[in-house]
């Protein structure tokens, strides 16, 4: 089954792939490939980064503004898996007309915790989204973080936050220069 999104004419046009031929298609890895197929029946698609022994890991969205016009999402810090299942709950309910909301918490989206919605500053973009620079080809296509809490109830922009979770997630919010230097600037 094709997903068919629901873009109107009166929405701003989408630099991707998949609306726009840039004469490469014939060289587009399997990756991109595979990205595009899950973008062209699902509306969008996960990329998944996992930990390593340099540091957390990440998942994003790529195909939401294709499908929707609504700001990719990235969950940072988490098992892969359950990230998948955050964004894809999130993008669910964008499917639905319920976008995130900047600033905005929402229940039950990580195993029954609150999530926070924050804009990403777009001088990331080139550290955490190859994959969404390539589907789209030109930032800055909106980026929105999806923060989740400590055992306490606090998301990482609350000072009193369990310091680990606050370590997990970049405060991608933040310029660059202005982040604190660690595992998520190290490839700045």
């Amino acid at each position: 089954m094709t997903y068919r999104r629901r873009v109107t004419e009166s929405q701003p046009t989408c630099p991707c792939v998949i609306c726009h031929d840039y004469g490469d298609r014939d060289r587009l890895d399997a990756i991109d490939r595979t990205t595009i197929g899950h973008v062209q029946e699902h509306g969008w698609s996960v990329v998944q980064i996992p930990e390593d022994d340099l540091g957390p890991g990440w998942a994003f969205t790529v195909g939401i503004w294709h499908s929707h016009r609504q700001p990719e999402l990235a969950i940072f810090g988490l098992d892969v898996d359950t990230m998948k299942g955050c964004l894809n709950v999130v993008g669910g309910q964008t499917a639905s007309g319920r976008p995130p909301e900047l600033g905005h918490e929402r229940s039950n989206v990580v195993d029954c915790h609150p999530v926070l919605f924050t804009a990403i500053d777009p001088r990331w973009y080139k550290a955490f989204f190859g994959s969404a620079i390539s589907f789209y080809r030109r930032p800055p296509i909106p980026f929105v973080q999806v923060l989740w809490t400590d055992r306490h109830g606090r998301f990482p922009t609350d000072a009193d936050c369990e310091p680990v979770v606050r370590e997990r997630q970049p405060r991608l919010w933040l310029r660059p220069e202005q982040h604190p230097r660690g595992v998520w600037t190290q490839d700045l």
